[in-house]
């Protein structure tokens, strides 16, 4: 068995002397051969701060992650069972943050394999602290263009250690132009876009919403990049009234787009249709806004009503959703099935991997893996550029008043096998 060269790639980079790094490699190669060999798993998520919706399900799902592996893998390569421990750190919401845990995972605990979720702010910084580490990482929840050209990838050579799933801008623009063309509306798009990775991407005259848009007959007014956390929105809500936007989009963490909707209402702004991704995912983040949250429209990552099932547990999309509802009596959140999915690629690469002792041959199992999960297909031999594949995607309103929202998939034209729920309102 090859011994893992990680650690002293680690040290040498980073701190320097190979001297470091003696000890905790023989205890590595120690470990590769005891009877009961341990995978060690980071996980990086955003558990507070303004991105904390995204990991509110974090502790239902790596509880039933935990029992899933609890029995060990065994993998093909060496037919012997290996238990998995997963360390689990806060990105806090924070980049700096993010890799500042994702570099104590890769260096203190001496993981195996890192993976993390939710928006560039935390996917970003541990995957560049993964890549640079030399250590195999599986991210998602971010479109792939923050991802990928974020991290000033390159579509010709991309990266070595670093993989990603899940949609792209392409796919979002693709179900908000379908969900406005369903509408009727007058067709200008008031934009708000933060200065910030996603929101530099949606905003991208390129590769983001300005083109596409222009070339199916919008018009789009754009005030500019605002500062995350801002307090003030009056200058974009003046330059939707005077253009008569009667859609607005963006991508917006929920505290921003909270103090938009009601300067907006305090300013008598009143688009028929507004449609945000980031914010508007989350059921705690509608309730809060009362009966202003009925008829607010999304992107549809992940639901009950998803026809896909578990690779690990063979649970279905609705029973793993009805699972956190029972659990925790609250509604279903969408980042729940891709933190599942998560661990279902993990799982299915520490079974596959030829060597768990040898980083490249992790990344090789990666790269080759063709797995139907609870979000979908994931496979990166299909995907737009190397180290990236899609899942699907559609478009859907929140429908049924304050205290019973219920996110209702309204579009599907590209994802045709998500079934539609009902008919878009306007506001």
């Amino acid at each position: 068995m090859q011994i893992k060269t990680k650690g002293i790639t680690r040290r040498t980079m980073i701190k320097g002397g190979a001297a470091l790094i003696a000890a905790p490699a023989v205890l590595r190669h120690t470990r590769a051969y005891a009877q009961n060999p341990t995978i060690k798993v980071g996980h990086v998520s955003p558990r507070t701060g303004p991105l904390a919706g995204f990991a509110e399900a974090d502790d239902f799902v790596l509880e039933g992650i935990k029992a899933a592996f609890a029995g060990g893998l065994r993998n093909n390569g060496d037919g012997k069972d290996y238990s998995v421990e997963i360390i689990s750190k806060d990105s806090q919401s924070n980049p700096n943050r993010a890799a500042e845990v994702a570099a104590d995972l890769i260096l203190g605990d001496e993981v195996d394999i890192i993976v993390a979720a939710s928006t560039p702010d935390t996917t970003n910084p541990v995957a560049d602290q993964a890549e640079v580490n030399e250590v195999p990482c599986i991210t998602t929840d971010c479109p792939w263009q923050p991802y990928f050209f974020g991290r000033n990838g390159n579509p010709e050579t991309g990266f070595e250690y670093t993989y990603h799933f899940f949609w792209g801008l392409e796919d979002v623009i693709a179900v908000f132009l379908d969900l406005w063309g369903k509408s009727g509306v007058k067709k200008t798009v008031g934009g708000l876009f933060p200065n910030d990775a996603d929101g530099n991407a949606w905003g991208h005259p390129e590769l983001g919403f300005p083109k596409p848009l222009k070339d199916a007959g919008y018009t789009l007014v754009d005030p500019g990049r605002y500062q995350p956390l801002t307090e003030d929105f009056s200058a974009q809500i003046s330059a939707f009234k005077e253009a008569g936007c009667e859609i607005v989009t963006g991508n917006m963490i929920p505290p921003d787009f909270a103090n938009f909707w009601s300067q907006a209402a305090q300013q008598g702004f009143s688009p028929k249709v507004v449609t945000i991704g980031k914010a508007l995912l989350f059921p705690s983040v509608i309730n809060s806004l009362g009966e202003r949250g009925d008829g607010l429209t999304s992107e549809v990552w992940w639901s009950p009503n998803h026809p896909f099932n578990s690779s690990l547990t063979s649970e279905s999309a609705r029973g793993l959703a009805e699972g956190y509802s029972k659990a925790t009596n609250r509604p279903w959140t969408q980042p729940i099935g891709f933190k599942h999915a998560l661990f279902e690629v993990t799982a299915d690469v520490i079974r596959r991997a030829e060597d768990l002792s040898d980083n490249m041959a992790i990344v090789e199992a990666i790269k080759t893996t063709n797995l139907n999960t609870i979000v979908g297909s994931v496979n990166w031999a299909n995907g737009p550029v190397k180290n990236v594949t899609k899942t699907p995607l559609v478009g859907g309103q929140w429908q049924g008043g304050a205290g019973n929202f219920e996110l209702v998939i309204t579009s599907n034209s590209t994802a045709t096998e998500i079934p539609v729920g009902g008919e878009l309102l306007l506001l």
